[in-house]
Order: structure tokens, then C-alpha cells, then sequence
């Protein structure tokens, strides 16, 4: 936590408080943005450069949670960086993607993939999910232990809905069973079928790579704070977070 703090202090002062500080986010133009992305790409690497305007958008958004502030008109445009580092995917590869789960006739993988894409869960959460872990009523999933940590609560989006409730129901109590309705043990070889008729990087793992553009889509929206993102993706710190939008800072 301290060592985040002190990053992005560091990286307030230095790239963003000369242009930023007194100005309100309603009066920030897309072209002020724009002429610091540019400036900073010709000195830094895309990955650095989108760490400072992550932060832009983070401060805005905490005001605008605490009610100090209205949020930007505009969307920030960040400088894409390398998909073999960051297992992010382009447009057209996501796209690809979609179509090939939509033509998988294994239903079970299919929608563990697409759950996996509109909720950020881990591998392991989804092969360990139960029916009595989902709350429709109430909107929510419950991760039990999420990677060693206690249990928590994540949001049942609208889409994440609509792929739970159309999904095969069997006597298993796990939502994606595996043989003889017992827990599922990998879904690595299906997976990987999906993801080469796709015709995804070599490096891009399906499962832990949907994690990831779950988590970048939702930094690039503008919609969600450090903080809250941190809690969608039951991360025990902030770092954990970074590294997920960002895993070549590793």
C-alpha cells in the first residue's frame, strides 16, 4: 500500500500536477489530456504513460464518488501496450474470441468462459462455484476463499445474469461440473481449442487473460475507482490490482 502511494504521489507531481491541479474536472479538455499523453509518449514507455492517466481518471472518479466534483465529458484515450505482456486483447481479437465461444458446442465451457469475461473471476472460482453461492434476489456471487483470503461478495451484473440463468441445470451442486457431477478439475484443453480457432497470441492464457480484460475494460470506462476495482477483483491490495492491469510491472 505505501510503496502505491508513494508511485502514484510520485507520479502526480511529475506528470500530472502542472497541468491538472487547478483546474476542476469539468473544465479539463480532451485536448489537455491528449497533449500530455502525447508529450510523455515521446520520453516514456505506453506501459508508464497509462499508469499517470489511470491516476488521472482514478482522482477524478474518487471526487466524483464523494460528490466534491462532476466527471469528465470525455472518454481518456490510453496508449495500448504490448498484448504478449499485458494478455490484453485487441477489438477484432475479443471479437474473434466471442465468435468462436458462441460456435463452442460445449455449452458447460462456453459459458464458463463468458462468465469468466463479465465477472473477473479466477479459474478456480469458477470450477469451485455452486449454485447455493449465487444470490439473484440479492445480485451477487459469493467467492468462497478467494485465493487463500475469506470469502467475498462480488455484483451479479445484468449479463452475468443472463449467462447463470440460462444455464443447463443438473443434480451437481457446482455450476460447471465435471464428470459424474463432481467438481470439474480443468478446463485447460477446451479452453485452449477455443482460443486457437480464435487465433489469439501463443502467450495469451484464456482463463487468467479474461481476468485481465475484464479489469482493463472496466479501468478504461472511467466508471470505477482503484478502490473499486480492487473489491470486483477480491485483491487483498492495490498492488494486486496494478498488476493485474499492468503484469509486466512484475
Amino acid at each position: 500500500m505505501l510503496r502505491t502511494m508513494l508511485d502514484d504521489s510520485g507520479r502526480y507531481n511529475k506528470y500530472l500536477k502542472d497541468t491538472f491541479s487547478k483546474k476542476e474536472p469539468k473544465e479539463i479538455a480532451s485536448l489537455d489530456v491528449d497533449r500530455v499523453r502525447m508529450r510523455l509518449l515521446k520520453k516514456r514507455a505506453p506501459q508508464t504513460v497509462q499508469h499517470v492517466l489511470n491516476l488521472l481518471i482514478w482522482i477524478i472518479n474518487f471526487g466524483v464518488k464523494k460528490g466534491l466534483c462532476e466527471g469528465l465529458s470525455f472518454h481518456v484515450q490510453r496508449p495500448k501496450v504490448d498484448n504478449k505482456t499485458t494478455e490484453d486483447l485487441s477489438e477484432e481479437q475479443l471479437a474473434r474470441l466471442i465468435e468462436a465461444i458462441d460456435e463452442d458446442p460445449n455449452i458447460q465451457v462456453a459459458n464458463l468462459m463468458r462468465l469468466a469475461l463479465n465477472s473477473g473471476m479466477r479459474r478456480g472460482e469458477l470450477l469451485e462455484l455452486k449454485w447455493d453461492d449465487i444470490d439473484f434476489n440479492r445480485e451477487f456471487i459469493l467467492i468462497r476463499h478467494p485465493k487463500g483470503g475469506s470469502s467475498q461478495m462480488i455484483p451479479l451484473n445484468n449479463t452475468s445474469r443472463a449467462i447463470l440463468q440460462n444455464h443447463p441445470r443438473s443434480r451437481s451442486p457446482y455450476v460447471f461440473p465435471g464428470k459424474d457431477d463432481k467438481r470439474r478439475v480443468s478446463v485447460q484443453q477446451a479452453v485452449n481449442k477455443i482460443k486457437k480457432r480464435a487465433d489469439l497470441p501463443e502467450k495469451f492464457r484464456p482463463l487468467h487473460g479474461l481476468r485481465h480484460v475484464f479489469a482493463s475494460t472496466l479501468a478504461s470506462s472511467g466508471k470505477v475507482d482503484m478502490y473499486t476495482l480492487q473489491k470486483l477483483l477480491t485483491h487483498k491490495s492495490p498492488i494486486m490490482t496494478q498488476k493485474t492491469l499492468c503484469p509486466s510491472s512484475r
